[in-house]
């Protein structure tokens, strides 16, 4: 299938199913949408080898999610995500993002790999550790695509919006940094990787990108200090996210933590400092309208994944209980970073439980699923994955808000 039919047709398919969960269903976009991909997915599976069923398959096939997502959309979803962020706020909030984005992260991808491994070994699925731990790293950062989109319908207290945003945005680049470093011990056999060795791969991709963010949104900002034409501001801004994001890629840093530095960069000084009202107000909008066009046709993306996904009753028990371990994980990488703050910093009431069900996993992780080889148990990660995302997203997503409203916490902000 052509370039332009598979956009045609994923523009036409979103559109309409936006239409009907406005009209009808009234779910936040992201999630009503993916429900009726997904829904479409099963019907169009039941149908066989019938016509439909063949087009839809073969559009599936022809679009590379991993690809699309990780090397185009996450840039702008991440830039447009930032650009709303409050830095004075989010400085209030540093110490538990900074320790949920690290050391939560490090926890939960130890545990989950660890109890995965006892789990499929339970199974008689003999999978390498390194492989589990591989999965533990995927699975673990709260993705910030999906986090973002449903915490606007979910109406929870400022400080806490804050502490899952911000943590959601940092935490990407550490896990795909861990994620990295052992799909190559995989590759090269963990005798050969050295904790030099980490440490120089961590400090050139999480270091350099957070150092390179922060000179695009200071050329961002000495680019549009000259001028006040909104056109030109908007385009400026445009370019900075997907050309930084192009450049990060060949220096092998960080793109995703480079587009969060100049993304708060570019909301917070240059539309605070520099822009006129009528600038401010069309840069805003133009990234507010990317931010949920390009949120619609992700969660699309991720609902036709059914139609590829294999199966087996196996492995989608196996799926099911790792919901329980991922949450598991979730609950202790919260506690344990959160407790040793509480020395010193005060947190809302029942922080913990709110947050460990506020850490939504997306399609970042669908991503880095299906980015694993071949010889890697690819087949058998992707369908975990996607059950623990289906979860996430439905369930977890649906409810944050009526959680937060019954555990009525304080709201410190």
């Amino acid at each position: 299938m052509s370039i332009n039919g598979i956009i045609s047709i994923t523009i036409i398919l979103t559109a309409v199913f936006a239409y009907i969960n406005h009209r009808l269903i009234k779910w936040p976009p992201t999630i009503g949408i993916m429900v009726l991909s997904m829904a479409s997915s099963m019907l169009l599976a039941a149908f066989g080898n019938s016509f439909l069923s063949d087009k839809a398959m073969q559009l599936v096939y022809s679009i590379d999610f991993q690809n699309i997502l990780m090397n185009f959309m996450l840039s702008l979803l991440l830039f447009s995500g930032a650009i709303h962020i409050n830095a004075s706020n989010l400085k209030k909030e540093r110490w538990p993002v900074l320790a949920l984005s690290t050391i939560g992260i490090l926890i939960s991808t130890a545990l989950v790999g660890g109890l995965v491994w006892y789990l499929l070994q339970l199974f008689h699925l003999k999978t390498p550790f390194i492989y589990c731990l591989l999965f533990g790293s995927l699975i673990s950062p709260t993705d910030p695509i999906a986090v973002l989109a449903i915490l606007k319908q979910a109406k929870i207290p400022s400080s806490l919006e804050l502490k899952i945003s911000g943590e959601s945005l940092f935490n990407d680049g550490v896990a795909v940094v861990i994620f990295m470093t052992l799909a190559e011990a995989a590759h090269a056999g963990p005798d050969k990787i050295s904790v030099l060795n980490i440490a120089k791969l961590f400090a050139q991709e999480a270091g350099g990108g957070l150092i390179f963010g922060a000179v695009l949104g200071y050329i961002g900002y000495y680019a549009l200090r000259s001028i006040d034409d909104y056109k030109v501001e908007v385009l400026v801004t445009l370019a900075i996210c997907v050309g930084g994001y192009y450049v990060a890629g060949y220096m092998h840093v960080s793109g995703p933590l480079a587009m969060v530095i100049a993304g708060i960069i570019t909301g917070n000084k240059v539309k605070d400092e520099i822009l006129s009202d009528n600038s401010r107000d069309y840069l805003v909008k133009f990234w507010e309208l990317i931010d949920e066009i390009l949120n619609a046709v992700l969660f699309l993306l991720i609902g036709l994944e059914m139609l590829i996904i294999k199966t087996t009753a196996i492995l989608m028990l196996i799926g099911v209980i790792c919901i329980v371990i991922v949450l598991l994980a979730r609950l202790i990488s919260v506690y344990v970073p959160i407790t040793l703050l509480r020395l010193k910093i005060s947190f809302e009431k029942n922080v913990v439980l709110i947050l460990t069900w506020g850490g939504l996993r997306g399609g970042l992780s669908v991503a880095l699923a299906l980015s694993l080889g071949a010889n890697m148990y690819r087949e058998e990660f992707v369908l975990i994955t996607y059950i623990i995302v289906v979860f996430s997203i439905l369930v977890q997503g649906l409810t944050i808000g009526r959680l937060v409203k019954r555990l009525q916490p304080v709201d410190a902000s």
